[in-house]
């Protein structure tokens, strides 16, 4: 039984690690998608511009279709094309609504038809080209200019692992832009049976493993190093100051899941 105990305590701890990460990755700057949280924090009526990025699980699709029940924004745009995590996203919404072809779309569409079906909701533009966070966002920016959509503020929803990188990205491009995160989902790893689990259940969540990977790259992407992508390496987004309790969780997650950082796929680097 000790040994059980020490081995379930050692978990718990990693849960508390996998957490920390999750908790710095997946910002969320109001509660809800609300006109009120609006008001209240920002002194917003609604918001210029929602957008939902393709890298999001399935669930991103249904904060999409809540924030349009609620008239959160003036208007709503769905971006992303064939990236890493596309074919995951097809497969886990064609398994879960067979009806929805997803075969071969790019993640703006796969989103779009997702809204169409389960809410009979669209978005108002779609941009289904980009590849990467980087792209994500200057394809965003140019097509808000061609529609001539003027904007001094912007809702951003990404897949919880990637909602800082998201920031980080919009800021060099945008830095005097009124940026609002509301990452597209929030879950807690917990031990149950002596295996980590997620407290809650998430439509089309990562697996376990694919979580904790997705969380390790973002931290090696967001330090401000050589091999980051900060100003002091790749130069993709602006300076993130990794916190040294975020550090001190990946470095201790290192120990167990070194080998699980995702590395970029240069197939889907920005040409």
């Amino acid at each position: 039984m000790g040994k059980i105990s020490e081995e379930n305590t050692a978990k718990e701890i990693i849960a508390e690690y996998i957490n920390i990460l999750g908790n710095f990755c997946g910002k969320r700057d109001i509660k809800s998608l609300t006109r009120a949280e609006l008001a209240t924090k920002y002194k917003l009526a609604k918001a210029d511009v929602m957008v939902l990025f393709g890298g999001s699980i399935m669930v991103g699709g249904d904060v999409l279709a809540q924030a349009i029940k609620n008239g959160i924004a003036k208007k709503y745009i769905i971006v992303g094309g064939i990236g890493h995590t596309t074919e995951k996203l097809r497969q886990k919404i064609h398994e879960r609504y067979p009806a929805i072809m997803t075969a071969g779309l790019p993640e703006a569409a796969i989103f779009t038809e997702y809204l169409r079906y389960k809410y009979n909701m669209q978005p108002d533009f779609l941009e289904t080209e980009s590849t990467n966070c980087g792209n994500n966002i200057t394809y965003l920016l140019k097509l808000l200019a061609k529609e001539k959509i003027k904007f001094n503020n912007i809702i951003i929803t990404q897949d919880a692992t990637m909602q800082y990188r998201m920031e980080a990205v919009l800021r060099k491009y945008a830095n005097s832009l009124e940026i609002i995160n509301f990452a597209a989902h929030h879950v807690s790893v917990i031990v149950k049976q002596g295996e980590l689990v997620f407290a809650e259940e998430v439509p089309g969540m990562w697996s376990m493993q694919e979580y904790i990977t997705l969380l390790m790259g973002e931290i090696v992407r967001l330090a401000d190093t050589k091999d980051g992508y900060g100003p002091a390496g790749k130069n993709y987004i602006i300076h993130v100051a990794i916190p040294a309790e975020v550090q001190n969780a990946f470095d201790e997650l290192k120990k167990f899941y070194g080998t699980m950082i995702r590395k970029a796929e240069k197939r889907y680097a920005s040409k």
